[in-house]
């Protein structure tokens, strides 16, 4: 089969296209039949060798993706060959035609999920949810401002924060990019360039501030986010490419709190519930994965210089040919 494998850690120029053995399931494992391949920036960092956790050389990269499953090996019973699935982690990668995943990581997709949504699921829904409900505890009626609202993470979080009641504000760079947020439902959009962001959330929020507020580049905004927060707010850092000064006063006027969120230390019984909710919300149409950009396996590469521009919109998928 075919797959892209890294030799070396580097720029994109290190993902290669190469022929490599189809991997055969054991048990408790499954195959699967690659269909779309989600891409994160994530898979950028590691590949570079920037990450602090780096895999074996050389590796296939990539943790989500959905197609058919092909076989399961001896004592899987919760799913069968013809199967339409994604996944939240595989044993062998997933930038290729193939991949094989235990069990658990393998979950049903609804008839009505395309394999490119499906590919947009794990990370970006997963991430939304144990931001916006676990780890900043959002509740309906609440005001979220999603900074960053036009990549995977924010639009899922926008259709997730809507489908519960909350009121939403929703920040992106370009007017395509806006445009997207408001179609999702945002409640009030605006250019996160302009320099007077701050105060357009006030005069929205009737200079209440908002409750929570979900960041996708905490060392550009988190010292504006404090201070645009109403008593008790929270900031869900959900991003962040350096260091920033804040003052701790913006903070403590407002009882805030500043919380992290790492999907990958989400324990057992919150994976469990957002696996459930997602479900629930992809079959019954609140949640509706949007492809932004999608390239062939080959151009993987590409891919991978797109992801980490300003301006790109929805997810960057990965299609086997």
């Amino acid at each position: 089969m075919k797959a892209i494998r890294v030799h070396e850690f580097g720029g994109p120029e290190v993902l290669r296209l190469e022929e490599v053995p189809e991997p055969i399931p054991g048990k408790g494992e499954v195959l699967i039949q690659v269909k779309a391949i989600g891409v994160n920036p994530i898979e950028t960092y590691i590949r570079s060798g920037t990450y602090a956790v780096k895999p074996e050389l050389p590796y296939i990269p990539g943790w989500e993706c959905a197609g058919v499953v092909e076989a399961v090996g001896e004592g899987v019973t919760s799913l069968r060959a013809g199967d339409r699935v994604y996944t939240s982690g595989t044993l062998t990668g997933v930038y290729a035609e193939k991949t094989l995943a235990k069990e658990e990581t393998v979950h049903p997709l609804p008839d009505r999920i395309s394999f490119e949504q499906g590919a947009c699921v794990d990370i970006a829904y997963s991430t939304a949810y144990h931001a916006l409900f676990q780890r900043a505890r959002g509740v309906p009626g609440e005001t979220v401002l999603i900074n960053g609202a036009t990549g995977g993470v924010g639009i899922a979080a926008v259709q997730l924060a809507r489908s519960v009641g909350m009121r939403v504000i929703g920040t992106g760079g370009t007017e395509k990019g806006r445009s997207l947020v408001r179609a999702q439902g945002a409640n009030f959009v605006m250019d996160h360039h302009s320099l007077d962001w701050v105060d357009q959330v006030m005069r929205f929020t009737e200079g209440r501030g908002v409750d929570i507020v979900l960041e996708m580049l905490a060392n550009v905004n988190l010292a504006k986010d404090l201070t645009i927060l109403n008593r008790n707010g929270r900031v869900a850092v959900v991003g962040n490419r350096g260091t920033i000064e804040i003052n701790p006063r913006d903070a403590m006027n407002r009882r805030a709190e500043i919380i992290g969120v790492l999907l990958l230390l989400a324990t057992g019984e919150e994976k469990k519930s957002i696996r459930a909710a997602l479900y629930a919300g992809l079959a019954n149409g609140t949640l509706n994965p949007v492809v932004g950009q999608s390239y062939p396996l080959e151009l993987a590469a590409e891919a991978h210089r797109v992801i980490l521009q300003s301006g790109h919109y929805g997810k960057i998928v990965l299609i086997p040919q």
